[in-house]
C-alpha cells in the first residue's frame, strides 16, 4: 500500500467548484440507484406478473424475482472492471456518462417487459437481460463515482465527500421507496399488478437523461500526469495489486450484507417472518432511509476528525453483536420495525459514510477505478446481491432464524480486517 501513501512531488491543484462536482456525482448516482432499487421495492408485483406460479408454493415467483435480482449483481464485477478501466484510461467523467445512459435504457426495458401471460418464457428472459444491463451500469457507476468523489475533495475532506456516495444512493433509494409506497396506497391491487408497477421504471429512464445532462458539465479529476501515462491493462489492478484487491473484499464483505439486509430486504423480511403489513413495511423503510441519509455527512466528518478505523469497528462489531437480537425483536408492529431499522442505520453509517474514501485510499491513481470496482462489486455480488434470495430461501425451507446469524458472522469477519487495517485518513491521496 506504500504507493498510495506517498505525496506527489507536485500534487495537482484542488478541484474547482467542489459543490458542482458533488452535484454531478450525487444527482447521477441518485438516478442510478433509484432505478436499481425500484426493482427491490416492487419485487412482489414483478413476481406475480413475470413468473409462472408454483403449483404448491406461493414463494416460488418471489424466489424467482430475487434470483433475477442476484443475477444483476453478478454483472456488477464486469461493470466495475470494464467501466473502471474506461475511467482509468479515458477519464472519470467519460465513464460516468456511459453508466447513466446504460441504466436509463435498462430501466425502460424493465418497465416494458411483457407479462408471462402475454409472452410466456420471453417475459423472464427480457427481465434477466434488463437486470444484466443494470448490473453492468451499477458496477461501473460505483467504480467511477467513488474515484470521482474522493479525488474531488480538498485536504481533510475526503471522508465528507465520500459520504455523499451513500447520501445520493439513499436519495435514489428513498425516492424509489416513496414512489412505491405512494402507488401501493393509491392504486388498487388490480391496477398495481396490471400496470402500476411499471411507472417507476419508465420514470427512471427519463431521470437518467437529466443525470446525463448534469454530468456533462463536471470537471475531470484524473491528473495531467495520469493522462500522459501509458494506459493500464484491463486486469492490471488485480494482477499487480492482489493484496489491495483482497483488502477491498474483506472491507466490503460485512458492509454489503448489512447494507442490503437493512436498506432493501428488511421490509420483505418483516412481511415474511413477522407478519408486518406490506404498506407499513414500505413506510418504515422510507422513514428509516431518510434518517440514514442524514447521518452520512456526520459519519464522514467524524472520520476526517478521528480516523476511518474507529467508525469501521463501530459498524462491524456492532452488527456482529446486535444483528440477531435486533431482527429477533420484529413482532408485526410498525413501531418496532421502524426502531429496528433506525438502530441498524446508525451502526451501518460507520461503514457506508467512509467506504468510498477507504477504498480510494487503498489503490494508486493509475488503476484506482478498476482496482476498486472489480473486487468491491464481486464481493457485493457474492454477499449483498444474494441476501434477499438467501433470506427468502431460508424462510422457504423452515430455517428463517439462521439468516440473522449469517449477517452477524460476515460482519465479524470484516471486523477482523478492520482491526488490521492501517489508518489512511491522514495520508496524501495521489492523483
Amino acid at each position: 500500500m506504500t504507493e498510495t501513501t506517498r505525496a506527489d512531488s507536485a500534487p495537482p491543484p484542488p478541484t474547482k467548484r467542489p459543490v458542482r462536482q458533488l452535484l454531478a456525482a450525487s444527482v447521477g448516482n441518485a438516478v442510478e440507484w433509484y432505478d436499481w432499487y425500484a426493482y427491490t421495492f416492487l419485487a412482489t408485483y414483478i413476481a406475480a406478473e413475470i413468473f409462472p406460479k408454483g403449483a404448491d408454493n406461493s414463494l416460488v415467483p418471489l424466489l424467482s424475482t430475487f434470483a433475477v435480482f442476484a443475477v444483476g449483481f453478478f454483472m456488477r464485477p464486469v461493470g466495475g472492471l470494464v467501466m473502471g478501466a474506461i475511467a482509468d484510461r479515458h477519464g472519470r467523467r467519460s465513464a460516468l456518462t456511459v453508466t447513466i445512459l446504460l441504466m436509463g435504457g435498462s430501466s425502460l426495458l424493465v418497465g416494458l417487459t411483457p407479462t408471462y401471460a402475454a409472452a410466456g418464457v420471453l417475459a423472464p428472459v427480457v427481465l434477466v437481460l434488463a437486470r444484466l444491463l443494470q448490473g453492468l451500469s451499477v458496477g461501473g457507476e460505483f467504480a467511477a463515482s467513488t474515484t470521482f468523489l474522493v479525488e474531488s475533495a480538498g485536504p481533510g475532506r475526503r471522508g465528507l465527500f465520500s459520504s455523499f456516495q451513500y447520501v445520493s444512493t439513499t436519495a435514489g433509494q428513498l425516492v424509489a421507496s416513496g414512489i412505491a409506497t405512494l402507488l401501493v396506497d393509491t392504486l388498487s391491487d388490480g391496477d398495481m399488478n396490471g400496470w402500476g408497477w411499471r411507472i417507476p421504471f419508465v420514470l427512471g429512464a427519463v431521470l437518467s437523461l437529466v443525470g446525463f445532462w448534469i454530468r456533462r458539465g463536471a470537471q475531470e479529476t484524473r491528473s495531467e500526469e495520469q493522462r500522459r501515462a501509458p494506459r493500464p491493462g484491463l486486469l492490471e489492478a488485480v494482477r499487480k495489486h492482489p493484496r489491495e484487491s483482497l483488502l477491498i473484499c474483506g472491507i466490503t464483505m460485512g458492509g454489503t450484507i448489512a447494507y442490503y439486509t437493512w436498506t432493501s430486504y428488511l421490509p420483505t423480511y418483516a412481511e415474511l417472518n413477522a407478519g408486518v403489513d406490506k404498506s407499513d413495511a414500505l413506510l418504515a423503510g422510507t422513514i428509516s432511509l431518510a434518517f440514514f441519509g442524514l447521518l452520512q455527512p456526520l459519519g464522514g466528518l467524524l472520520s476526517d476528525r478521528f480516523g476511518r478505523r474507529p467508525l469501521l469497528l463501530f459498524f462491524g462489531l456492532g452488527f456482529a453483536v446486535l444483528s440477531v437480537p435486533l431482527l429477533g425483536l420484529l413482532n408485526g408492529s410498525f413501531v418496532v420495525l421502524l426502531l429496528v431499522q433506525c438502530a441498524g442505520m446508525v451502526l451501518l453509517t460507520g461503514f457506508t459514510s467512509i467506504s468510498a474514501a477507504v477504498n480510494a485510499e487503498v489503490f494508486p491513481p493509475r488503476v484506482r477505478a478498476a482496482g476498486i470496482g472489480f473486487p468491491y462489486s464481486l464481493t457485493v455480488a457474492l454477499f449483498g446481491g444474494t441476501a434477499p434470495y438467501v433470506g427468502t430461501l431460508l424462510k422457504d425451507v423452515g430455517h428463517a432464524g439462521v439468516f440473522p446469524w449469517y449477517v452477524a458472522v460476515l460482519c465479524l469477519g470484516s471486523s477482523v480486517v478492520y482491526l488490521r487495517l492501517p489508518e489512511t485518513s491522514r495520508m496524501e491521496l495521489r492523483r
